[in-house]
């Protein structure tokens, strides 16, 4: 595969790494089974427990294991055909789409912001 094609398979298999990492660790969906998650990870007896449950509240610590899942699904690998290109593809995958959620949570952010501050103007026209 040739790097155009490598870097083009690189930043289409980020989106799909991106948006389940976010829908699992974010998303009202997935809350209550976070929110467990969170209670655990939390309020666990052992390192090893509590760090079992952290992953699945963490973004980019559960993007890792969905990278894997896809790089076994595709073997996609980056610039090496070996077990290199898995390693070198696996991090800059998740490299990519810890870019695409930290871009997406900036305009999350702006989106609520301006509802903010249109209800805080429309409010301001009723008092008048």
């Amino acid at each position: 595969m040739d790097i155009t094609t490598q870097i083009f398979w690189l930043f289409i298999l980020a989106i799909p790494i991106s948006c389940i990492s976010w829908t699992v660790t974010h998303e009202e969906i997935f809350k209550e089974p976070r929110e467990w998650c969170v209670d655990r990870a939390t309020n666990g007896k052992t390192i090893m427990y509590r760090k079992a449950f952290y992953l699945f509240t963490c973004e980019y610590c559960f993007s890792h294991y969905i990278t894997i899942f896809f790089l076994v699904l595709t073997n996609f690998t980056l610039l090496l055909p070996d077990w290199r290109g898995y390693i070198i593809a696996g991090f800059a995958l998740v490299f990519v789409a810890n870019i695409y959620m930290s871009l997406f949570g900036l305009l999350r952010q702006a989106i609520k912001k301006e509802k903010v501050e249109i209800k805080k103007i429309e409010n301001e026209d009723i008092e008048i």
